[in-house]
């Protein structure tokens, strides 16, 4: 019996992994920058904390959610995004007596169950920061500009970062009246899930994908026309931020992002590169989250960016180089005590920071050394019995196809002086 990796889910491995390897460094090196700390959550949470914190009238909730059999009375799910988790390890750690504000960051597998298609798989994978503590909009700047630094350090173009804000709860209530008049009268017009969301949450409508729900919206009243006089404030505070550290943006009033817990700034980076998958980061400020969670009020925003729509950008426009470690040195062996000895060499070799391959197949030497070249090896030697007697190798430059005799108990210095960059321990 053969088996498959479950639909909607990708083994990731050889010039992939170097790709995620680097993209993930990049993610650490900027949040160092900005002093963002990580935090690792269990990969399954009690199945209530989605419920309230991410919405019941969210399509993750109602359709998308991992739900395990209960055990017992309890019911986990498997984390269908990152913050609600981040949320409750804020207050169950009781991090909001630490000096604020509290940053955090996570590289996470997370897990919806949804048709599979470039960029959206059933199991995929979010970086996320989240930042506690601050009901100021230069914090929601702050957070922003994480995410433009790090699409900038890993060098995608074409993105085009949108903002609006959803004000309040007092705000929502009075937009969310206004959009369902609104909606109302176009009601045949929208597909099923919209007129389902029309009774439970309106503003879920303008997320909507579907191309004649668009076009229906398109005519939608704006919600920045129903924010209060301090709501406003914070946004028009929002953009001022972001012109002054010389980040672009468009005002879109029809971003909402899909989940309920927003509140205030929604935002999104978008690209025009990966088709109708092209919200590569979204975030926002949820300043009720907390609350939800049972922590006292404060304030909160945050950002999700998927990562396989970000490998899709960095492939597309070829921006990262995805070869591994070169090889210093491939050490050939001829009989049982070159076998062994090779093997010896290699890893003391190895222990001094060398990048070693040697045989483990017992090929020919012919076969040895033309993996050798198979794998660009810098430089190659052949231990035999000989050798070991005499003390002495070979030394080859593969790039060059020179050599020149060595003292074997010398190979590791010689070995150093011709490679440059290593650094003997």
């Amino acid at each position: 019996m053969t088996f498959k990796a479950p639909r909607g889910t990708k083994d990731i491995f050889g010039e992939d992994i170097f790709l995620w390897r680097k993209v993930e460094d990049i993610l650490r090196n900027v949040c160092e920058k900005f002093r963002v700390f990580e935090i690792r959550t269990p990969v399954f949470e009690q199945t209530e904390l989605f419920q309230r914190g991410v919405g019941e009238t969210t399509d993750i909730v109602t359709k998308e959610m991992y739900t395990l059999e209960k055990k017992g009375s309890e019911s986990v799910t498997l984390k269908p995004e990152g913050t609600a988790g981040a949320a409750r390890a804020f207050v169950e750690n009781s991090m909001y007596a630490d000096p604020q504000p509290t940053k955090l960051y996570y590289i996470t597998p997370a897990f919806r169950y949804e048709r599979p298609q470039a960029g959206r798989q059933r199991q995929f994978h979010q970086f996320g920061v989240e930042i506690f503590g601050s009901y100021d909009a230069s914090c929601d700047a702050e957070a922003i500009s994480i995410a433009y630094e790090v699409l900038n350090q890993i060098g995608i173009k074409n993105i085009e970062l949108k903002i609006n804000s959803l004000g309040g709860n007092e705000c929502r209530k009075k937009y969310n009246k206004t959009l369902k008049e609104f909606i109302g009268s176009n009601i045949e017009r929208l597909c099923d899930d919209c007129k389902e969301r029309f009774e439970k949450n309106p503003l879920r409508v303008l997320d909507c994908k579907n191309e004649n729900c668009k076009k229906v919206i398109d005519d939608a009243p704006s919600v920045i026309e129903s924010l209060d006089e301090e709501c406003l404030a914070h946004f028009e505070a929002l953009k001022k931020n972001l012109d002054n550290m010389g980040i672009p943006y468009i005002v879109d009033s029809k971003i909402v992002r899909g989940l309920d817990y927003y509140t205030r700034t929604v935002f999104e980076f978008v690209s025009n590169e990966i088709g109708s998958q092209g919200t590569v980061c979204g975030g926002g400020r949820y300043d009720n989250l907390i609350g939800e969670c049972g922590g006292p009020k404060t304030g909160a925003v945050g950002f999700a960016m998927g990562l396989e729509r970000i490998m899709m950008l960095v492939k597309s426009q070829g921006l990262i180089e995805t070869k591994g470690k070169d090889v210093d040195i491939y050490i050939g062996s001829i009989g049982d005590e070159g076998f062994l000895k090779a093997q010896a060499v290699g890893f003391e070799l190895r222990k001094s920071g060398i990048c070693v391959e040697y045989d483990t197949l017992k090929r020919s030497v012919k076969a040895q050394l033309k993996y050798a070249n198979k794998i660009n090896a810098k430089f190659s030697v052949v231990i035999g019995e000989n050798e070991i007697k005499t003390d002495c190798v070979n030394l080859k430059n593969m790039t060059e196809s020179k050599q020149e005799e060595i003292k074997l108990s010398s190979l590791k210095e010689e070995l150093f002086k011709r490679l440059g960059s290593a650094s003997e321990n």
